[in-house]
Parts: structure tokens; sequence; C-alpha cells
């Protein structure tokens, strides 16, 4: 017979009653109607003959339910009575046991309890049993790992190690995958710490290529670089974890430079090089360097890999190039939901709301099913874009047609389609009513759409909220000082950066990149640095005075210091987009389209400085800040002047 499906437990968690276990013996113990001596002998003889254990197992479990126990202990009782006798040592008692779960079937795909067996052995002392169960039952720690299972992997392998056995190479590579996955740096160095002790068996290139993946992925990127630096024979995917590392670290420049040392040393990329650099060129809108690696994917063959295919289609997008996406995703040969969440993305923040709400529904009517990150892209999409009952209606069909439960970062985009949309009230309301705990950047959301509508009391609500939340993020003090500014009201600002100063939090520093002959130039607020900032600081007084000509005046109101209005201009014009912005004017064709990125949110002078420029000139500029894409053409910018 087969257990199956237990009746009601006749035999319930008592077992906690007993403490240590010692009265395992007496008959007044509630186990003592299966642990008969026929099981003693059941496990000796299994250990000689397995067809004997399957012959005597259902033998014993016929006689067991005969006897009354037709239910076998749970997962949870067994695992408290091992631990029992572990502690106490108790041999005979840890036989009896095992021989109940075998008979009920209760071993069978348990890797915790075979391995809690294979433990109390152990700590009797009878390493040939443990190491025997362990064998026989092939502790799955890449199975747990490669199933998300990670945390139960290393759980799994402290049992192994408590009962005195030594993980094997697959066993630590799979571990070293698990803690880049959980990016747990403190038991990946344990790990590490492992193979040096074991070094003279532990030692090959495949573990060292996963230590260094595993510490590019827990951000630890020096330790990275310094195994990497190591290793006298380099592979593939030793310069992979490498690369992949910085670039996900965001150190793009170290990127480049490491993927140009590669192609010195005669190693050829394969995809997963190209996937790493296509996201380099992404950070840095490197579009003439993006366009080079789709020849190499090209004349390569890679364009069939749909992973190639969507990050090639991630960094048109994101280098400002929306025609280029759309045609490799039209030459996708196969596209997946991560390629349609892609495009979705890309048209969302190049402002193009409504195509890529047109492109959601095409994907639907492909019988694609969208997931939470598709939503997330969809109603970030209608935000920039200021579509408010288009995005109001998809979110509420994530719910009714789709059985999607709106997480944090979909009530985000929902409380920031309502703010820029200045709801700000209606928002405010969600966040009080939604179901999920409003999360940083939900509240983040808001403040920034205070700013937009100078909504000083909700802005202090949403801001003190971040504060609590994320006490050393200087985001949150500079936007609410920067509120306080717009108002006027500059004791509130001497505040705010009292507060910033005691906390001792600094700002990033703004800068702008511009790419020209494969090169990437960055500049930064009132930089002099560059070779020909000469040049550049004259090309800015000369447009200045042009645009003056044709009606432009500062507007100082960009400038939240208390300061001369004269010296509010002259701040406003070393801004580092306007640096980068001269450098390309001078240095490119009159028929180039000028690109540049800037890592914050431009200012409301600038966007109307490259508005007019675009007229001026003849010039199509595209800027991407951290939010979006702006494409100015013929004094007028994609965005609508909704950003």
């Amino acid at each position: 017979m087969e257990c199956g499906n237990p009746p009601p437990v006749l035999v319930d968690l008592s077992v906690l009653k007993y403490g240590g276990l010692n009265g395992l013996d007496s008959s007044t113990n509630p186990y003592d109607t299966f642990l008969g001596d026929e099981l003693y002998v059941l496990i000796n003889a299994m250990r000689s003959d397995k067809a004997l254990l399957l012959k005597s197992s259902y033998t014993t479990v016929t006689r067991l339910t005969e006897q009354g126990l037709i239910c076998p202990l749970t997962s949870l009782q067994c695992g408290t009575v091992l631990q029992s006798l572990t502690n106490t040592k108790s041999y005979g008692k840890c036989l009896q046991l095992h021989a109940h779960m075998i008979t009920c079937g209760t071993l069978v795909h348990n890797t915790y309890l075979n391995t809690k067996i294979a433990a109390c052995y152990a700590g009797c002392g009878r390493m040939a049993e443990a190491q025997g169960i362990l064998c026989f039952q092939c502790i799955p720690n890449l199975g747990y790992v490669k199933n998300g299972k990670a945390r139960d992997a290393f759980i799994i392998f402290d049992h192994m190690k408590n009962a005195g056995f030594r993980g094997d190479e697959t066993t630590l590579l799979a571990l070293l995958s698990g803690c880049g996955d959980l990016t747990n740096l403190k038991v990946g160095k344990a790990i590490h710490g492992y193979v040096v002790r074991n070094s003279g068996k532990l030692c090959s290139k495949f573990l060292t290529n996963s230590l260094i993946d595993m510490y590019s992925n827990c951000d630890s990127i020096s330790d990275a670089r310094k195994l990497f630096e190591k290793l006298k024979m380099k592979d593939i995917i030793s310069w992979n974890s490498l690369i992949s590392g910085y670039e996900r670290h965001g150190d793009v420049f170290e990127t480049l430079q490491l993927f140009c040392q590669m192609i010195m040393e005669n190693e050829v990329p394969d995809e997963a090089t190209v996937i790493s650099m296509l996201g380099a060129c992404n950070q840095l809108s490197a579009l003439q360097l993006g366009s080079s690696i789709h020849s190499y994917i090209v004349k390569n063959g890679f364009g069939a890999n749909t992973a190639v295919g969507t990050a090639l289609l991630d960094m048109y997008t994101k280098c400002g190039s929306l025609p280029s996406a759309r045609r490799a995703f039209d030459e996708m040969p196969e596209r997946n939901l991560a390629s349609w969440t892609v495009i979705v993305t890309g048209f969302g923040i190049h402002g193009r709301g409504k195509e890529a709400i047109s492109m959601f529904y095409e994907m639907l009517g492909k019988n694609i099913i969208p997931d939470e990150g598709m939503f997330t892209s969809v109603l970030s999409a209608c935000s920039h874009s200021g579509l408010v009952d288009e995005g109001k209606e998809i979110f509420y069909k994530m719910m009714r047609e789709y059985n999607v439960e709106p997480k944090a970062t979909h009530y985000a985009c929902l409380v920031d389609l309502l703010g820029r949309a200045g709801n700000l009230d209606e928002a405010y309301a969600i966040i009080n009513d939604m179901k999920v705990k409003p999360n940083y950047d939900i509240w983040n959301s808001l403040l920034s759409a205070c700013r937009l509508y100078h909504n000083v009391k909700l802005a202090e609500i949403s801001a003190h909220k971040l504060f609590e939340m994320n006490p050393k993020g200087v985001s949150s003090y500079v936007c609410l000082s920067n509120i306080y500014a717009a108002e006027r009201r500059w004791s509130d600002v001497e505040k705010v950066r009292t507060l910033v100063r005691r906390k001792r939090l600094s700002k990033p520093p703004g800068y702008s990149l511009v790419e020209l002959n494969n090169m990437v130039h960055q500049f930064f607020a009132g930089d002099k640095s560059h070779q020909q900032s000469e040049d550049i600081y004259t090309k800015l007084k000369d447009l200045n005075g042009q645009l003056k000509n044709v009606g432009y005046k500062p507007d100082t109101d960009s400038v939240l210091h208390d300061v001369e209005e004269e010296v509010k201009e002259k701040m406003l014009w070393d801004h580092s987009e306007r640096l980068a912005l001269a450098f390309a004017l001078i240095n490119t064709d009159p028929s180039t389209t000028i690109r540049i990125t800037k890592n914050l949110r431009v200012c409301g002078d600038c966007h109307t400085v490259m508005k007019m420029v675009s007229k001026l000139m003849s010039r199509e500029i595209i800027m991407r800040d951290i939010r979006r894409f702006h494409h100015f053409r013929d004094g007028a910018c994609s965005c609508s002047d909704y950003w």
C-alpha cells in the first residue's frame, strides 16, 4: 500500500512535550507503536540489500497499519525528533526513526530530512552511514539554486558542513551562483575562504570565474578585479564576468577600457560580451559605438539570439534613435515578452505614449500575456505623455482582466501619472487608500509632482516620509529645498541645507555627455578642463547674444540660490548641457543631429535654450535626462513642455 493522503492526524505534535526524548523506549511514549525491533532489523538489512529494503518496507507499512498507526509523522515532526537525537547522539533511536520515514515515504524528494538524518548519523560518529545517505540521495544544491531556492541550498550546505562533509566543485559553483542571485557578499566571501582553505582539491578556472562573477553581482567589483588579474589563463567567461560586472556597476568607462584590452589580447567577443557592451552604450548614449556593435552582431550571426536582439533594441531606444529601435524590433526573428516590454518602454520615454499603448494592444493581439513589468512600462508611458484616462483604464484592467494585483511599482506609476497632470489630491488619496504599503518611489513621485505645482503642504508630507525611509538619500532633501527656494522661503531652505550638512550628505554633481567620433566627452557645470574650453565659452557667449536678439529672457527662477540676478544668469550659462551643446555645435556638421545625455533633470531655462537653438541653428537636438528624452526640433520639444 501507499501512504497517499492520510486521514486526520492520529499522532500530533505531542512530541514537543518530551523534551530531549530520553524516554523514547518508555511504554508511555506515543512513538512506541512504531519503534519496534523489526524496524531495527529493517534498517540494518537496508544497508546491505536494497531489494530487501523495498520488500521489507512494504511489509512493515502493512504491519504498522494493522497496529493502528495509519498516518506517518510529518516532516516537521521528524525534523524535531532528529534534532533531539542529534543532540543526544542516540544512534539506535535514529535507526528506528529512519526506518519509519523510509516505510512511510517521508524521505521521498525531501532533501532537508535526508540531510538531517545524515547529520544525526555523523553526530553519532557513524560517518559511513551518513556518507551513504548523502551519496544515495544526491543532495541537489544545484537544483535548488536553479529553481530560485538559493537560501535553501545554503541551509543544506550548512548541514553538510556540520555533518563533516566537504563540498565538491559542482556544489560550490551552484552556491556561488546563489550568492550572486541573492547579492549575499558575506556568504560568498565565506565560500571563497572555503575554496582557499581547500585549494589543493578545489583549485580550478571554473571556480575562479564563478568567484569573479559572484563578486561582480554583489557589487564588490574591486575583489572581482583582483581575482581576474591573478588569472594566468583568462577565457571568454573570465572577461565576460568582469565586463558585465563593471557595466552593472555603472562604471561604463572601465567597461569600455576592459573591452578594448580584451580585443588587444585576441579574445573573441561572444553573445554575452555584446549584451554587456550594448548595456554600456545605453548608459553613455553612445550611438556610434552601439551601431558598430550592431554591425559586429550581424557579421557574426548573433542576431538570431533573442536576448541579443532585445539588448540591441534597448540600446537604440536609450541612445535616442527610436526609428532604429523600431527597425531592430521588426527585424527580430522571434520576439518574447521582454522584447515587447523594451519597445513599449522606448516609446514611453520618448514621449510617444499613444504609440506605446498601440504596441501594448498589438502584443495582446498576439496572445502574449503581459506581466507586472509590462504593466509598469505602459503605465509609465501614459505618465510621460499625460494620458491620464488611458493610464487609469489600463491600471484597473490589469486587475479585472489579467488578475495582476498592483504592486508598489504600479501605484508609483499611477501616482506619477496623476501628479504630473496636477491631480495632487487624487494622487494623495490613492496613497492613503492603496492596499500595499507606500514605498520610497511612491512618495518620491508625489514629491516631484509637488515641485511642479508648488504644493508646499503635500511636499512637506512626502519629504518627511522619504526622510524616514531613507535618511541618507540626499535627493529628497534637495527637492524640498528647491521647493522652498522657488517660494522664496530662504529660512526654510537654510534649515534643510543645515540638516544635509549635519548628516554629511552630498549631492552627486551634474554632468552631461556628448559623443563625437566614437569618443564620449563629459562636461560638468562650470567645467573649464576640456582642451576646447576657451572655444566653448566663446560659443556660449555668442549664442546668448543671438538668442536675446530673438527674444530670449533668462528664467532665473531656475537658479535656486539667493544671489543677484546677474550672478544667476551666469550660473545658468555654466550648466553642463550648454557646454555640451556648444562643443557639439563647434565640432559637428550643420546637418548632424546633436545628442546629449544629462544625469539630472534638465532645468526649465536650459529646456527653453535648447528649443530656441534648434530653430536658430536649424539643428535637431536630442537630449536624454534622468526622466525621459527631449527631441528639440524647429523651436519645439517632443515633450510638449510636459516633464
